[in-house]
């Protein structure tokens, strides 16, 4: 079987795996639809004059596919590695001759796949319950905003795995990770209301940058083709720092016993 081949059954393994846990689909798909309805819902379908006069619900569907991507990546990956550590799959499946390469390619080709999918359903329904425009004319900056912040959140995930001592503490660190940063970055208010100096904190940060990228992106004030390099080649540069942690620190068997 060739490489390609190989990478390929591997991926359709890991989409079956997927699909067919319900915890994973309800907390990685619906759970961010369900907080799209739940913002849009309080925070109504006012106008932010401080964001050039957008609608809250424009301001909230990048920032829910910001969520949703970051929860398809990096914290779906730590979670599941570090539970198949622990019960021992990963050891055995590095004692078979399937190639380290291929079993990574499956898991980060889901999470990336999964990452399109939210994307067009979250867009989606923005579009029919809540008329947010679609961006056509931007779509390239959103492809590659997306493209960009799946891979660097993947390999961030995959370093998480490091600092994560057992099955039982993989969903609460993977959380700790990120909603804090999801409030401090303006994706679960909007950002007229948190201070400067809050911002600020949170520019430190990976998330900030990727919803910054989404934002212009979606904005329909934005004028020309809507890509955002400064804030993408920070959000690439975590996730290189995240791909040398995970390749120093990764591991394949159980910490726990």
């Amino acid at each position: 079987m060739t490489a390609a081949r190989l990478a390929a059954h591997q991926f359709r393994f890991d989409q079956k795996v997927f699909w067919r846990n319900p915890a994973s689909v309800f907390f990685t798909v619906a759970l961010p639809l369900i907080f799209l309805v739940i913002f849009s819902t309080i925070f109504g379908n006012d106008t932010l004059d401080e964001l050039g006069g957008i609608k809250t619900t424009t301001y909230y569907v990048p920032a829910i596919v910001t969520l949703a991507v970051v929860s398809a990546t990096m914290q779906s990956l730590a979670i599941s590695l570090t539970v198949d550590r622990e019960n021992g799959i990963l050891k055995r499946g590095r004692g078979t001759p399937l190639p380290n390469w291929v079993f990574f390619a499956g898991r980060i080709g889901n999470a990336i796949v999964v990452s399109m999918l939210l994307l067009v359903v979250v867009t989606a329904v923005g579009r029919l319950l809540y008329g947010v425009e679609v961006p056509w004319e931007r779509l390239p900056a959103v492809l590659v905003t997306l493209a960009i912040g799946a891979a660097a959140f993947c390999c961030l995930g995959v370093a998480l795995t490091a600092v994560i001592p057992s099955e039982d503490a993989a969903a609460p660190i993977s959380n700790v990770a990120v909603l804090p940063l999801y409030f401090l970055s303006g994706v679960f208010i909007p950002e007229t209301e948190i201070p400067d100096g809050v911002l600020r904190v949170a520019d430190l940060f990976p998330i900030r940058h990727f919803f910054e990228a989404f934002f212009t992106a979606f904005d329909p004030n934005t004028s020309g083709p809507g890509f955002e390099w400064g804030h993408l080649a920070i959000v690439a540069a975590w996730g290189a720092v995240g791909l040398l942690l995970a390749i120093r620190f990764f591991r394949w068997t159980p910490r726990s016993r």
